[in-house]
């Protein structure tokens, strides 16, 4: 059994990413914590197989920590810039994830890196094939072409339909008290319309530094 600490200082998020983690054969959870601290602590006291890891913590950035935790890292944060991904994948992250993502995206990463391990779990020499194959297994379950669900389901032109009337923009959870829905949904359906290019996406931060993401409807857009 692959035994997980999920890291999110959210414990809504927690408890989510937790549910996804027990969803998937082979894997339990372990632990969860809130802040870079308490990370770090339990990661040495529980042990973990894997930490599935937050960015924005309210002490420390994840990545800044990320040499202290003790078991293998998948980083999963809404930061999405290059300079934050590659500085947790050059501090040993074994993978990046971007929020908002479905439970079938962390499925995809957990059993890539499940066979990754068993292809791993031996004390002889490797062939240099053997290190490949396992590399293109870990890192198979990347997205290559996802379905978008911005204009295909009922729900998904409710949001695109809502943010193209706003005279301004809007957050996801603004968006999500607004049309009845759960924030993580609003944020899969805005991240399709984002990746379409129908909606703008602009980061704001806060006073504790944490940045919000804040949508818009493209204008230049054709659709």
């Amino acid at each position: 059994m692959i035994r997980v600490l999920v890291v999110d200082d959210d414990f809504r998020v927690a408890q989510l990413h937790a549910r996804y983690v027990t969803a998937v054969p082979g894997f339990t959870v372990a632990g969860t914590a809130r802040s870079a601290a308490e990370a770090v602590e339990l990661s040495r006291a529980l042990q973990p197989d894997l930490i599935l890891l937050d960015l924005y913590l309210p002490d420390r950035l994840g990545i800044e920590v990320l040499p202290e935790l003790t078991g293998d890292v998948l980083m999963v944060t809404a930061a999405s810039e290059a300079a934050q991904v590659r500085a947790a994948l050059g501090r040993g992250a074994v993978g990046y994830l971007i929020k908002p993502f479905d439970e079938q995206d962390l499925r995809g990463r957990l059993t890539a890196y499940a066979q990754f391990r068993a292809q791993l779990a031996t004390d002889r020499s490797l062939a240099q094939d053997q290190v490949d194959q396992a590399l293109r297994t870990l890192h198979g379950a990347d997205r290559a072409d996802r379905t978008r669900r911005s204009r295909t389901t009922p729900t998904g032109k409710l949001v695109a339909d809502t943010v193209r009337s706003l005279d301004g923009s809007t957050t996801a959870s603004t968006l999500a008290e607004r049309l009845g829905i759960s924030r993580p949904t609003a944020q899969r359906y805005l991240a399709d319309l984002s990746a379409d290019g129908m909606v703008r996406v602009e980061l704001r931060y806060g006073a504790a530094g944490r940045p919000e993401h804040i949508y818009s409807w493209n204008r230049e857009s054709p659709a």
